[in-house]
């Protein structure tokens, strides 16, 4: 689906703050629905946010990416899925730690394992990317990889739903608020559903505005990717995550990103490697794959800790992504508008 929208700056900054309002919304449709499935069927949050929130979540990444891909602007899809790792494990995680009304408690069981397959898929996609470029047949292994490693979270849920002693299928009764429950599971998935598709609809106003302001700055389409195009797809993430957690389901809004990450590299390079083969310059490459391996480290060495998220860990990860951002600005857009300077 393609969106014109005018040229004109201004008008696009007001497609941006319109879009900010309806990912909001569609945001709290999509929690509330997610939550309202794992309590009917008895499932796990943070399982709902791995498995089912994370991939609605990143469904602008993946339209975004795979188009941009079909376009022969893999600059745009190779920083969307990068950046947008670095934004939900800075900006998004941090936001939902810091309005949490308590510490958010991490299932460390399904941490230990969901963690180990994060890093390892973000090393071996950095090697894959270290010749400059991401061929059909490397996107084809990252999608087979991606069905491992769904089908492997979906074995540890259905050994722990037969065990009754989990806290974390006694404690969710407790923690559902009453008008999710009165709702049918009919509703619930009508909730979710509309949810996804205003994030989309939302997120392609969002992101189109986005290529919009940033053509009209002179930024380079890497840089593009990684900052405007992945705060934009990452919104969704943002936003659920905030709002989940101000609920008090911070579990679901840990599960969301630890799945959205996931995705980013093994669904969105993937998919879009399959549809065209990405190029990437070398020097892109080496800032800012080290960089996402630093924020995913950061991510779950913290929530390793305790099991436990508390507001100074989002502070320091909040701190984080204003680094990166500096970095982008030092090292890629002054550079640009330098360029673009007359003389």
């Amino acid at each position: 689906m393609s969106i014109t929208l005018p040229e004109n700056v201004f008008v696009n900054f007001l497609v941006m703050g319109v879009s900010f309002f309806i990912l909001s919304k569609s945001a709290g449709f999509l929690v509330d629905g997610a939550v309202g499935i794992a309590y009917d069927l008895k499932v796990p949050k943070m399982a709902i946010g791995i498995l089912i929130v994370s991939f609605a979540t990143t469904a602008p990444e993946f339209t975004v990416s795979v188009i941009s891909s079909i376009r022969h602007e893999p600059e745009f899809a190779f920083g969307n899925a990068v950046g947008s790792v670095i934004v939900n494990g800075t900006l998004a995680l941090a936001l939902g730690i810091l309005v949490a009304p308590a510490a958010i408690k991490i299932d460390s069981k399904l941490l230990k394992i969901t963690g180990l397959w994060l890093i390892g898929i973000d090393i071996f996609a950095f090697f894959l990317s270290l010749n400059g470029v991401f061929n059909r047949w490397e996107g084809g292994i990252l999608i087979i990889i991606l069905v491992a490693y769904l089908f492997s979270v979906f074995l540890i849920e259905r050994k722990r739903k037969k065990d009754c002693s989990s806290p974390y299928i006694h404690t969710l009764d407790e923690e559902i608020d009453e008008n999710i429950k009165q709702d049918s599971l009919n509703i619930q998935i009508i909730k979710f559903t509309g949810g996804v598709l205003g994030i989309i609809a939302a997120s392609l106003f969002l992101i189109e505005a986005a290529k919009n302001i940033a053509s009209f700055f002179g930024v380079s389409k890497t840089v593009v990717g990684l900052t405007l195009i992945a705060m934009g797809t990452s919104l969704p993430e943002v936003f659920t995550c905030i709002i989940a957690s101000r609920k008090g389901h911070g579990d679901l809004a840990f599960g969301d990103i630890v799945g959205a990450d996931v995705l980013n590299i093994l669904w969105i390079i993937g998919a879009s490697s399959l549809a065209n083969p990405i190029e990437v310059a070398l020097g892109e490459v080496l800032f800012s794959f080290p960089f996402m391996l630093v924020v995913v480290v950061t991510m779950l060495g913290f929530a390793r800790m305790g099991y436990r998220l508390e507001k100074w860990k989002g502070i320091v990860l909040l701190s984080l992504y204003i680094v990166f951002i500096t970095l982008a600005v030092l090292l890629f857009v002054t550079k640009g508008i330098q360029i673009l300077a007359p003389g």
